[in-house]
């Protein structure tokens, strides 16, 4: 009796003992999980093929061309250019499969294993250290009128509830709706952010804001700022700045799409103004240091909504629409205004940028992306034949020369034979994070389906 009193005794502490661990951890880590789920499914898919038939006679030697997804009957694509969706390793990274979130494993063949199966999935971003993939549900449209914030483990894939979002923001009247598509996590993966409609479904014009997650204490705010008063940010594109520096960490680069319509419950009229187009801001994430990136709304350029931070710096690459030039691409720091001098763009006093494609003809750069070091780039280009009047979608890599004034040297790589209609049928081509491999969407096999190049090498100067 005494000997099973004791082991009784023992198994009670023990449990306490682990129980107290739980705590302490739970603690630690500042998340308190709501909901936890099973991953979605244990299936792992391989579909790829080698697609050497891309290359033509222009394409360097040595490259490899793979199509990872190929299922004729199901649409495949990535997420987009700035997403940061790749694992910091370069081994994995997520795309968006038959509206799902699936992650793709390269060194295992480039395998596909689902992630996601809820209605309204959105906006995903993975952490720093690749452990996690957070991502929003949204069901603010629907009945139920709530948001869920949610993280998957990359370890075993189950799914974590850690905030829920039922009605009004803390501290605002405001219903949020409409989220954004694409979210943006800090280099330190400690806040996430995403832009959503703040309308009540009878306001033209309503505004729209910028949310900011804590991901340690779970929690949401509004970024608030007397500049950024929410009209016409129907198109934010934020993006955390990927810089480790403790300010920069807390910038994020926002599109304003001046003279946009949309109507009373968010949608989209007009996407943006016809007379000088948009421009872009920088904030912290506090709602603190309003900024602007001096280029476009000048009469002459306009900016294309497709820009990034160069790649761990505090500068800005912008793809720009040139009156009697064309696409090209520009590098631009962030210059401070205030009411009198925001929002005008190349005429804000002081503002400075260089266009790295001033030595090219035509450049008809469309989507770009940066690698880390700031010093490559991987674009799209959209020509028009003229012999026979079809679009055509190259890709091209190139890398910038050194110094305070650098321009562009680029080599193409393939035509990617995309219709390019639609979102999906986009290149929107990126870098993996150690460079070597570039990714791109085409419609050229049927449906938008996912490629990847490697076996390039940048032209030198």
């Amino acid at each position: 009796m005494k000997s099973f009193d004791f082991m009784l005794h023992r198994l009670f502490y023990s449990y306490l003992i682990i129980l107290a661990g739980f705590i302490f951890f739970q603690c630690e880590a500042g998340i308190k999980v709501v909901d936890v789920e099973p991953r979605v499914s244990k299936e792992v898919i391989y579909e790829t093929k080698e697609r050497q038939d891309l290359l033509d006679e222009n394409s360097p030697d040595g490259i490899r061309v793979v199509q990872i997804t190929t299922n004729p009957e199901i649409t495949s694509h990535n997420v987009y250019t700035e997403a940061q969706v790749f694992t910091p390793d370069s081994k994995r990274f997520v795309i968006v499969r038959d509206r799902n979130y699936w992650l793709c494993d390269i060194e295992d063949n480039f395998s596909l294993r689902q992630l996601t199966d809820e209605k309204g999935t959105k906006g995903p971003s993975i952490s720093p250290d690749g452990k996690w993939l957070y991502y929003i549900v949204d069901r603010t449209s629907t009945p139920e009128k709530r948001l869920k914030l949610k993280r998957l483990s990359l370890k075993n894939y189950s799914r974590e509830t850690i905030l829920v979002l039922d009605g009004t923001i803390p501290g605002t009247n405001y219903n949020p709706t409409r989220f954004y598509g694409l979210s943006s996590i800090s280099s330190d993966g400690k806040r996430l952010c995403i832009s959503c409609f703040l309308g009540d479904g009878k306001t033209k014009q309503a505004p729209w804001g910028l949310l900011v997650f804590d991901l340690e204490a779970p929690s949401v705010k509004i970024v608030n700022n007397p500049l950024f008063d929410g009209s016409h940010f129907n198109n934010m594109h934020p993006q955390y700045c990927r810089s480790t520096d403790k300010l920069l960490s807390h910038d994020i680069l926002i599109q304003h799409n001046h003279g946009s319509v949309v109507d009373e419950t968010g949608k989209t009229v007009e996407l943006v103004g016809r007379e000088k187009g948009g421009d872009i801001h920088v904030i912290r994430d506090d709602g603190t240091n309003w900024r602007d990136i001096p280029i476009g709304r000048d009469g002459i350029q306009r900016i294309q909504g497709h820009q990034q931070w160069r790649g761990m710096s505090g500068s800005v690459i912008s793809n720009m629409s040139v009156r009697g030039k064309g696409n090209s691409i520009f590098i631009v720091s962030p210059i401070s205004t205030d009411e009198n001098t925001s929002h005008k763009g190349a005429d804000i006093p002081g503002g400075k940028y260089v266009d790295i494609t001033r030595n090219i003809d035509e450049p008809d750069c469309w989507h770009l992306s940066p690698d880390i070091s700031g010093m490559h780039i991987v674009s799209d280009t959209r020509t028009i034949d003229k012999a026979t009047n079809e679009r055509i979608v190259r890709l091209v890599i190139g890398t910038l020369s050194p110094g305070e004034n650098p321009e562009l040297k680029v080599k193409y790589l393939l035509n990617t034979k995309t219709s390019g209609n639609g979102q999906p049928a986009h290149p929107h081509p990126f870098f993996s994070p150690d460079t070597r491999m570039v990714f791109f969407n085409s419609d050229e096999s049927g449906l938008p389906q996912v490629y990847m190049v490697t076996g390039y090498k940048f032209p030198e100067f």
